[in-house]
C-alpha cells in the first residue's frame, strides 16, 4: 500500500495533437488537472528532443507531475512524429522518489504497444487507456501493485519498490538481533554468506564473534549483516554484560500507553516455561535501569520480580524499541604520553566494547589497567 507521503492523486495521458498542440486526452480523475496548471507545465509534458525519454518532475500550484515524455518518429505519423506522455500526479510536498521507476516503466510498456499494435495512434484502441489508467490508478494506491492484461502477448506488471535509507556501517563490536521471529526467515533467499552465519545471530554474539564461530572473513560478515540491516531483517544492539549501565529513554512511556507493545514485550521477555509475566513487574524493572547500576545490580534489587522475566531478553527489547539506551564508558588520557600502549584509543571516541574488540582483552582486564593510570579519566555517554 503507498502511504500518505506518496499517494497518488491522478493518472493522466497528453499527447501533441496535430492541429490543436499540447493536449490532455484522458486524466483519471476527470478534470483533475486544471487548464491553467497545463497551461503552466505542458512545456515539460510535450517537450522538445532534449527531454524526451527523460524522466521529468515539476511542481506548479501546490502539485507535484512525474512524467517521462515519449517520442517515436515515423512517416506515418502526422507531423512524421507521435509525442505522448502518460504521467503521474501527487501533492506538492510528496516523496516522489518510489514511483519514478513507474513512471519510467510505463512509457516503456506504452512504447511497445505502439510499436507493436498501434495501440495509442489507434483510435480505437487508444478508448483502453481510460480503463487501464483507472485501473492503475486503484491498485497501485490500494496495493502499490498492479498486473493488467492489455493484449494476449502484453501484460503490464508494476509494483511500487519502497526506498530504504542506507543502513548504518556495521562494525565489529555490534550485536545483530533478528526483527522477527527466526522461524520465520526464509534462509534460501539469501546468499550463500547470509546463510552460513544465519545459525550464529541470536542477539548476544557480537560481528567478530559471529565471524570466528562461523569462520567467515570478519569484513564479509559485516557486509551480510548490513545487507540485512537494509532490508529490516535485523537491527543492531549493544554486547551484553552484567557490568553494562542502562538508561530508560521517555520511549518508555510507550510500554504503558500502546497495548500492541504490551502484548509483543511481555511474548519476548517472559522465561520459556513460565507463566506470562506482568506488565507491572516488566516496568518496574526497567525504571530501575539508570545511571550507576548496573544488570547485575538490577537482577539483585529485584530478583522477585525477575523470576518469570528473562533479564537478557528484557536489554534485548528494550534496546530494540529505543526504550533503553546502553550508557558507555569512553576512557580518555588527560596527558599525552606516547609510551602508552593504546594512546590512539584514549581519545574519548572509542569504547569500551571497541577497545575490547580491537585488541582482544577482557573488559575487567581494561578496568583494572586504567584504574591504574593516573592520566586516564572514563566518560560515560
Amino acid at each position: 500500500m503507498i502511504g500518505m507521503e506518496t499517494r497518488i492523486e491522478c493518472i493522466f495521458f497528453s499527447e501533441f495533437h496535430p492541429t490543436l498542440g499540447p493536449k490532455i486526452t484522458y486524466q483519471v480523475p476527470e478534470d483533475y488537472i486544471s487548464r491553467e496548471l497545463f497551461d503552466t507545465v505542458q512545456v515539460y509534458i510535450i517537450t522538445k528532443p532534449e527531454l524526451q525519454n527523460k524522466l521529468i518532475t515539476v511542481t506548479a500550484m501546490g502539485k507535484k507531475l512525474i512524467g517521462c515524455p515519449v517520442c517515436i518518429e515515423h512517416k506515418k505519423y502526422s507531423r512524421n512524429a507521435l509525442l505522448f506522455n502518460l504521467g503521474l500526479v501527487c501533492d506538492a510536498q510528496a516523496n516522489t522518489c518510489a514511483l519514478e521507476p513507474l513512471v519510467k516503466k510505463l512509457s516503456g510498456y506504452l512504447t511497445t504497444l505502439e510499436l507493436e499494435s498501434s495501440f495509442i495512434s489507434n483510435e480505437e484502441s487508444k478508448q483502453k487507456l481510460l480503463s487501464i489508467m483507472s485501473t492503475l490508478l486503484e491498485n497501485l494506491n490500494a496495493t502499490g501493485a498492479c498486473t493488467l492484461p492489455i493484449d494476449d502477448s502484453n501484460t503490464i506488471n508494476l509494483k511500487l519498490i519502497e526506498l530504504r535509507k542506507d543502513p548504518p556501517i556495521v562494525q565489529e563490536y555490534d550485536v545483530p538481533v533478528f526483527t522477527e521471529c527466526k522461524e520465520f526467515f526464509i534462509k534460501s533467499q539469501w546468499d550463500l554468506t547470509t546463510q552460513q552465519i544465519l545459525p550464529y545471530i541470536d542477539g548476544f554474539r557480537h560481528i567478530q564473534k559471529i565471524s570466528a564461530e562461523a569462520d567467515v572473513e570478519l569484513n564479509l560478515v559485516r557486509i551480510a549483516v548490513q545487507n540485512l540491516l537494509y532490508y529490516g531483517a535485523v537491527t543492531l544492539v549493544s554486547i551484553y554484560q552484567y557490568s553494562n549501565v542502562y538508561c530508560t529513554t521517555p520511549k518508555v512511556q510507550n510500554l504503558i500507553d500502546d497495548k500492541s507493545i504490551q502484548e509483543e514485550c511481555l511474548g519476548y521477555v517472559t522465561k520459556q516455561g513460565q507463566k506470562r509475566a506482568s506488565l507491572r513487574d516488566v516496568f518496574q524493572l526497567y525504571c530501575g535501569l539508570s545511571p550507576g547500576t548496573t544488570v547485575r545490580d538490577l537482577c539483585a534489587r529485584y530478583s522477585q520480580q525477575l523470576q518469570r522475566v528473562d533479564e537478557r531478553r528484557l536489554i534485548q527489547f528494550g534496546l530494540m524499541k529505543c526504550l533503553i539506551r546502553r550508557l558507555q564508558k569512553y576512557p580518555v588520557k588527560v596527558i599525552r604520553d606516547e609510551r602508552s600502549r593504546l594512546p590512539r584509543l584514549y581519545t574519548g571516541c572509542h569504547s569500551y566494547d571497541e577497545i575490547c574488540c580491537k585488541t582482544g582483552i577482557s573488559y575487567q582486564e581494561l578496568d583494572e589497567r586504567l584504574e591504574n593510570d593516573p592520566n586516564i579519566v572514563i566518560c560515560w555517554k
